[in-house]
Formats: structure tokens, C-alpha cells, sequence
């Protein structure tokens, strides 16, 4: 004996749903929701998904977008809840946020949320994250070589080479670019090559991606979120290639405040970079933050780059006495002035000279003007060596860099 309602095809079960206050707050994400899913997703309240999560018609659920504005930060404790019993029942989740504050977001994200995206939404970014987040796993774009050092990244203790400008447009970013490049061609031929990593860590204002020509990633974020659960493969896959050589941790796609990170935070990193790579080049703020000590102490060179102008003498100045003020080792820097007089220039080299004496330091390494070359170059996202191979500026960080190397080389043979 058979009944009518056995006839009628059972409803499709839910694959997710969206998670707010009022989701019609939310017009763009109700319209993406049904073009990604059809009719494949519903919608609940705070409350009310923390209840469902726990019970047996959420076992289909494959993520829930969370939407959030400035109003839900009161609620952040209930929030976490959802997120946790969410990853509980391994559901991921997706959140959406509208003029939330960075500090909120970074309490969410430590929760566990899986993806963030920014509202009003960008264009085909949802359909991007619910494809990240549900798709296989993909490829890794990158897959660096193995170095004459070991084919282990455990076998690695890779110098950390940091570069930081004294004043805006000393060239911090252009050094870190073209010196990391050069690292990672400083062998011959039949020789391999390092692995060579460069790290931005202007949160604010990094241009590393933009003079290599990189995407920035959502998942730095993520990473600079969490360190305390970063593993190898987790920073490995925040990070991007450029030419098979150089792999790249980019600064955030959105501007961060500096204090998102502290100095555990940077020291985490650090030590699962110098586990990874041969040399790692960490592209400083210009501003001296809490976390620089951190940056200061691991670094086994630290270039402070400066110009012949008086703006970068008072800053020289200022952070000579802040660093000996606190006792820190001012010893390791290592002052590089860019757009150095030409050798014919005597009363420039007098000049030179003078702001040495004056400030009581030395002026390890003198860059020549590189001209518009060097700007050409970055517009172009390429360093000086593809770009502009007989620039005078990329001769003399070639020589700079197979002189770090050298001393690495020595190091390593001397601890051997």
C-alpha cells in the first residue's frame, strides 16, 4: 500500500545558510546566495543558529555566510559561539562584514571563520570564497626548488636580511626587491640556487606585490590573524611565486592597523621562514612599532636606509637615540645611503663624510641614483636585473648581495 506523500520527491536538503541580525540588511548577499545556490540555502538569526548547528538537519550544511555590521560587535561572545559549534560540526564559514572593526574581525577570525569577505561585495568574490572553501584542494602555485643546503626545511636556519627606510622614499622597498632577487641568482650555473623569501610587513602601506607585479591574498590576512596555529603549509600557501625564484608573503589586501601583529606574532613567523628558506628579506614600516625589537633581534643584517638630506639625519638621529635609549642592539644596523654622490663628486663625498661624523655612525654601503629606471622597473613589476640589467643602482646590489651570501657561506662552514 502506497500513500500520495510517498510519491512527492523529498525537498533538497539545505547546503547553507546565512546568518545574521536581519538579512535583508544584506540585498546583495541574498542575491548572490541564489545565484550560487538556487534554492539550496535559508536563513536564521544568531540565536536561532546556534540552536539548528546542534541538530540533525544541519548534517548537510557545507558553510554558513555570517553577516555582520558595526551594530553586532555587542554581540561578539554569541558570535564566537556560532563560529565554534559551526566548526564543531565541520561547517565552514564565511564572514561577511560591513564597518566592522579591525579588532572585532581579528577576534572572529580567531574563533575559526574560514574566509573573510568585505561588504558590500565585491563582484563574483562570494561565488570565489564558497568555491575555496568546498572545493578540492588546490595546487600549490609555487613549488621552490632544493637548495645545495639541504632538501629539508628542517635542515634550514635561513638569515633574516631586514630592510627599513628612515625616511619616505629612501628606496626600503626597492632594496628589499632587487637584494632578494640577487639572493636567489647569486649561484652559477650549475650550481642551485637559495631559497630566498621576501616578507612585507608595512600592514599599511606595502608595495612588494605592486613592484613584483603579485595578487595580494585574503589568506595573509588569515595567517597574520592566527600565527599560533600557522604551520609550514599553511605560510607556504599565503605566499606567491614570482619567476620559479623568489616566493613572496605580500602585504594584506586591506590596510591594517600595525598593531594587528605583536612581537610572538612576528617571531612565529620569522621562525617558520628561516625553517623554510635560505634567506628571508623582511620589508620593514617606516614607523617603529612594538613588534620591531622582535624584527631588530632576529635579523642577521639589518639595513637602514637613508638619503643626504636632513630629514634623514634627524630620523637617523632620533631612532639612534630611541634604540640606545632602551638598550637595544643600534650595533646591527648597517646604514646604506641611497642615491650616494658619484665618485667624481668630491665635495659630495666630503658631505658624506660630515653626516657620518655627525651622527656618530657608519655609513656601510653608498647606492648610486638608479634614475627612472628604477621607477620604470616597479611600474613594470620587475626587478632591476630583468628590467634594467646594466643599471648602475642593480650592479651595486648584485655586489651587496654575493657579499651577503659569501658571509652566509662562511658562517655556515665556520658552525660546520
Amino acid at each position: 500500500m502506497t500513500s500520495n506523500a510517498a510519491l512527492q520527491p523529498d525537498p533538497s536538503p539545505l547546503v547553507a545558510c546565512t546568518v545574521s541580525r536581519d538579512v535583508q540588511n544584506f540585498d546583495l548577499l541574498i542575491e548572490d546566495m541564489e545565484t550560487a545556490l538556487g534554492d539550496g540555502w535559508g536563513d536564521l538569526g544568531f540565536a536561532e543558529a546556534l540552536a539548528f548547528i546542534g541538530q540533525l538537519d544541519a548534517e548537510s550544511l557545507e558553510f554558513i555566510a555570517m553577516a555582520i555590521d558595526e551594530e553586532d560587535e555587542e554581540n561578539l561572545v554569541l558570535l564566537g559561539e556560532v563560529i565554534a559549534r559551526a566548526k564543531a560540526r565541520h561547517i565552514k564559514v564565511i564572514l561577511i562584514a560591513e564597518d566592522v572593526s579591525p579588532a572585532a574581525l581579528h577576534q572572529l577570525l580567531r574563533t575559526g571563520a574560514d574566509e573573510f569577505v568585505p561588504y558590500p561585495l565585491p563582484e563574483g568574490e562570494l561565488q570565489s570564497a564558497i568555491e575555496r572553501i568546498t572545493g578540492p584542494e588546490p595546487e600549490p602555485e609555487y613549488t621552490p626548488a632544493p637548495t645545495a643546503r639541504g632538501g629539508h626545511g628542517d635542515d634550514r636556519e635561513g638569515v633574516v636580511i631586514a630592510v627599513q627606510g628612515l625616511a619616505g622614499g629612501a628606496g626600503s622597498t626597492t632594496m628589499a626587491v632587487n637584494i632578494a632577487w640577487e639572493l636567489a641568482n647569486v649561484a652559477k650555473k650549475d650550481e642551485t640556487g637559495p631559497k630566498v623569501c621576501v616578507i612585507d610587513l608595512d600592514l599599511q602601506y606595502g608595495s612588494v606585490s605592486t613592484f613584483l607585479d603579485l595578487p595580494r591574498r585574503e589568506s595573509v590576512y588569515e595567517l597574520l590573524s592566527d600565527t599560533e596555529s600557522m604551520d609550514d603549509e599553511s605560510f607556504q600557501a599565503a605566499m606567491v611565486g614570482f619567476e620559479g625564484k623568489l616566493t613572496v608573503l605580500t602585504s594584506p589586501t586591506e590596510m591594517l592597523p600595525l598593531d594587528l601583529i605583536n612581537s610572538e606574532d612576528v617571531n612565529r613567523i620569522l621562525e617558520v621562514a628561516r625553517r623554510n628558506f635560505d634567506y628571508v628579506v623582511v620589508d620593514m614600516p617606516s614607523t617603529v612599532v612594538q613588534w620591531s625589537e622582535a624584527i631588530l633581534n632576529s635579523a642577521h643584517v639589518f639595513l637602514a636606509m637613508l638619503e643626504m638630506d636632513m630629514r634623514s639625519a634627524q630620523n637617523a638621529l632620533r631612532l639612534k637615540r630611541a634604540l640606545q635609549a632602551e638598550e637595544l642592539p643600534f650595533e646591527k644596523l648597517r646604514f646604506v645611503l641611497n642615491r650616494a654622490p658619484k665618485g667624481i663628486d668630491l665635495n659630495g663625498k666630503a658631505r658624506v663624510k660630515r653626516l657620518a661624523e655627525s651622527l656618530g655612525i657608519s655609513i656601510d654601503v653608498q647606492l648610486p641614483d638608479g634614475g627612472k629606471q628604477v621607477t620604470q622597473g616597479a611600474d613594470h613589476g620587475l626587478p632591476l636585473a630583468l628590467s634594467a640589467g646594466k643599471n648602475p643602482l642593480r650592479k651595486e646590489i648584485s655586489k651587496l648581495a654575493h657579499q651577503l651570501h659569501e658571509l652566509g657561506q662562511n658562517e655556515a662552514e665556520a658552525a660546520g
